[in-house]
């Protein structure tokens, strides 16, 4: 019979591969950034909170705070240098206020972790209450990485357009806490299974509205397009015009 924990390890292992799949899921985003060299509309707050996060997964995956989390550690490494790469990418495309708010609060994320894993690790001298003071924030800014799009979901409301809430963010969202929740269930760990089930909730909400609004954003996206083409149509006639 199969036990538990190599259960557990099957699920790890999916999950990670799934969150990769779901911090490698804006490329297509960044693309178009590093295409039109502008970050548009796009919000940095996603990724700033998902960096958080991360790192914070981090320290409570390491030995010393909360042996045998391999898995935690892999991913949430992983995850951090990807979303470090997002943040410069935002950093070199953004204006100048955007640019300076993002660099402090990319600062200010990497002096909190530093700050807290040296005060947990100096002053909690057992692994129960490293872990749980880690999990407990890790619980706190798990909840904010999956509540970070609520702001973007209300500028979809706002302008009934999904276009700068990508799709496949929000499947790969979805799935992700969806396994980390079986994961933390299996052998019950409440610091995993908080964020990750509330994780699942925000992304339903996401595809809700990608439901809702994928043809107005589609025709939106047309229209633009044709008046774009008017405009350009415009000049060409006018460009021979010496008043003009």
């Amino acid at each position: 019979m199969v036990s538990a924990d190599a259960i557990r390890s099957v699920v790890g292992i999916l999950g990670n591969v799934i969150a990769l799949v779901l911090f490698l899921s804006p490329m297509p985003t960044f693309v178009r950034i590093w295409k039109n060299k502008s970050v548009e509309q796009f919000s940095p707050v996603p990724y700033l909170a998902t960096l958080l996060n991360c790192m914070m997964w981090v320290v409570y995956g390491l030995p010393i705070v909360h042996p045998k989390s391999m898995l935690v550690i892999t991913i949430n490494g992983t995850g951090t240098v990807i979303e470090l790469i997002y943040i410069l990418l935002f950093l070199i495309f953004s204006n100048g206020k955007q640019r300076l708010r993002v660099f402090m609060m990319l600062l200010a994320e990497i002096i909190f972790v530093v700050g807290v894993a040296l005060l947990v690790i100096a002053l909690a001298h057992t692994y129960e209450k490293r872990s749980m003071i880690i999990g407990i924030l890790c619980v706190f800014f798990g909840t904010m990485m999956y509540a970070a799009p609520l702001s973007v979901m209300r500028l979809v409301i706002q302008t009934k357009s999904v276009e700068f809430m990508p799709l496949f963010l929000s499947l790969a969202s979805f799935f992700n806490g969806v396994c980390w929740t079986t994961y933390a269930l299996i052998r019950f760990d409440l610091y995993i299974t908080i964020p990750n089930s509330l994780g699942v909730m925000f992304a339903v909400g996401q595809l809700i509205l990608h439901a809702m609004y994928y043809k107005s954003t589609k025709r939106q996206i047309e229209l633009r397009k044709r008046k774009g083409e008017v405009g350009l149509t415009e000049v060409v006639l006018t460009s021979g015009d010496p008043t003009h």
